[in-house]
């Protein structure tokens, strides 16, 4: 069985939308790519670290899926990271209400011994130091994805610089693709992230769904039209879950295969928004994503007569 080492954070999330607020739940970015790669086939762990208030039905939730928790500290008498957010009517923009560090600035990572050999790593949101000192820990994987975020570039872009080079894949935003290349065009984006060092780029798109570009070649998917959205938090996460879950699952990196994946990362996070932090992909059945992909190729697929 194939491996994937997931690095990130395991937290705690507050979240306000114009469908309600909840108070203290489940968050963090590898708790979505756990859950949402956990659908796959695949040995999976999580590099994290939560404090002493952190509850344990929290963790017997991701070891239930298969997720290895020996690399994810649990700092006694600590207080694990905390998120606090609220989203404006179109949901595709929000302010952070508050955000507490807490263990997590102290963090320094520890790879359990059993994924220092991974298959794929996906580095999720973090200090670019503290995804440098994940990749000196392992030998080289298949495939090395790289997910960060404009306050990354705001505030350490030479370490930032640093693990971009020494990564296969990088997965952004539309609007951090734009501040990291300084072009509108995200084709053009695109073409100056590979020059930095990674030979795929995954450029999201929110509710317009995501573009995958490789060399010359650029693959377009498009996000399920969906009746009701509740809560965006932790979708790009999914979609990373999922993207690496599968690619982790079918060891099969190449460009075409990486289509596939793409529309598995779409899929998986069409759900994650249908409920409030973690609560669908909780809950989420192989039944109810083997439909949802037939519908995505149905919403992609046309006959076309050329002449």
């Amino acid at each position: 069985m194939n491996k994937l080492l997931i690095v990130g954070t395991v937290a705690f999330d507050a979240i306000e939308t114009p469908f309600g607020k909840t108070d203290k739940i489940l968050g963090g970015a590898a708790t979505y790519i756990g859950l949402s790669a956990a659908q796959f086939d695949i040995k999976s762990a999580i590099v994290s670290v939560v404090g002493e208030d952190f509850p344990q039905e929290y963790l017997d939730l991701l070891k239930n899926r298969n997720i290895n928790l020996s690399g994810t500290e649990i700092i006694k008498g600590g207080k694990t990271f905390f998120w606090s957010g609220k989203y404006h009517n179109d949901l595709n923009s929000r302010d952070t209400l508050d955000t507490q560090l807490n263990v997590l600035a102290d963090f320094q990572p520890v790879v359990p011994e059993d994924f220092k050999s991974p298959d794929v790593v996906m580095l999720g949101n973090l200090h670019p130091l503290v995804q440098l000192s994940v990749l000196e820990q392992i030998e080289r994987p298949k495939l090395v994805v790289l997910d960060t975020m404009n306050f990354w570039m705001d505030n350490t872009w030479d370490d930032l610089m640093k693990v971009i080079d020494k990564v296969d894949a990088l997965t952004i935003n539309d609007e951090e693709a734009r501040q990291l290349t300084d072009e509108y065009s995200l084709v053009k984006a695109a073409r100056k992230i590979a020059k930095m060092g990674p030979k795929y780029v995954v450029i999201k798109k929110g509710e317009h769904g995501a573009l995958l570009f490789h060399n010359e070649q650029i693959f377009f998917a498009p996000a399920l039209p969906l009746e009701e959205v509740f809560d965006p938090t932790g979708a790009g996460d999914t979609f990373a879950g999922g993207f690496t879950g599968y690619l982790a699952h079918t060891g099969d990196i190449s460009f075409k295969n990486m289509k596939n994946a793409v529309i598995y990362g779409s899929n998986l996070a069409s759900f994650c928004v249908e409920k409030f932090g973690t609560e669908r992909m909780q809950n989420l059945t192989k039944e109810e994503v083997h439909q949802r992909l037939e519908e995505f190729k149905a919403l992609t697929q046309f006959q076309i007569k050329l002449t």
